[in-house]
């Protein structure tokens, strides 16, 4: 299996001190987001990531290239032309993630997202027979995917502006479950078919509520799961002292 790491993103909630360093190399309980990331990965057993940059990319590789890698094989998505988002940034990166000769699944994962997750427990969660397998949690936000009594997504809803977007097989949000996505997800290679007809331009949620009254997309809900998203500057403290139960 092969691993991809979303750190393309800005940062603006984490101005000032995204305007000098990449949010990827904000670092947390003595470690860079993105080695929390690489650690997890590479303990996981898998040694091949995909990385995309676009914000101060040259201090990504270069960060990357210090550390040699952190013993892994590590290759870079550029996006330094136009940022695509989570699904283009999955498009995009195909050639490096697929192998004509394999039809393994990858990791997909944010870099801004600290977790406990055991990752092989994921992976042996996963079903080939789905297009996808994301991780989710009930905590509280305003934005949750909507899954039936078999965790297979079935919508999508924001809370705050009410809007929903379901399946094509409901007609109703009645009957099921609210979960908060976690910024995790393993995706089979199969995806990159479907994709074929998007943009360059586009979000994986997008894709996943256009998607679920086709192909089965399931959720995961890990064991005694803790998780953080370290999205806004007033986390940073906060963040410090989670790292430190992980």
């Amino acid at each position: 299996m092969k691993a991809m790491i979303f750190a393309a993103g800005l940062g603006t909630r984490l101005k000032p001190l995204t305007d000098t360093i990449p949010k990827a190399l904000l670092p947390i309980g003595g470690k860079t987001l993105l080695e929390w990331q690489l650690t997890k990965i590479k303990n996981a057993g898998i040694s091949d990531v995909v990385i995309n940059i676009h914000h101060f990319p040259k201090q990504i590789v270069d960060f990357c290239n210090f550390n040699q890698s952190f013993g892994m094989n590590i290759r870079f998505s550029d996006e330094s032309d136009m940022l695509l988002e989570t699904g283009g940034g999955l498009k995009k990166a195909e050639p490096l993630l697929t192998d004509e000769n394999s039809d393994e699944p990858i990791l997909v994962c944010n870099v801004d997202i600290l977790s406990n997750i055991d990752l092989r427990a994921l992976m042996s969660a996963h079903n080939p027979s789905d297009i996808a397998t994301i991780v989710v949690s009930e905590r509280e936000t305003q934005r949750y995917f909507l899954f039936d009594d078999t965790l297979r997504l079935q919508g999508w809803t924001n809370i705050k502006t009410e809007e929903i977007r379901l399946s094509k097989q409901r007609e109703s949000i009645c009957g099921l479950r609210k979960l908060a996505f976690s910024g995790m997800h393993i995706v089979s290679s199969r995806i990159f078919s479907l994709m074929q007809p998007y943009p360059d331009k586009f979000s994986i949620t997008d894709f996943y509520i256009n998607t679920c009254s086709k192909e089965s997309i399931k959720g995961y809900i890990p064991q005694d799961y803790k998780m953080m998203d370290i999205g806004k500057i007033e986390h940073l403290l906060e963040a410090e002292v989670f790292a430190q139960t992980l």
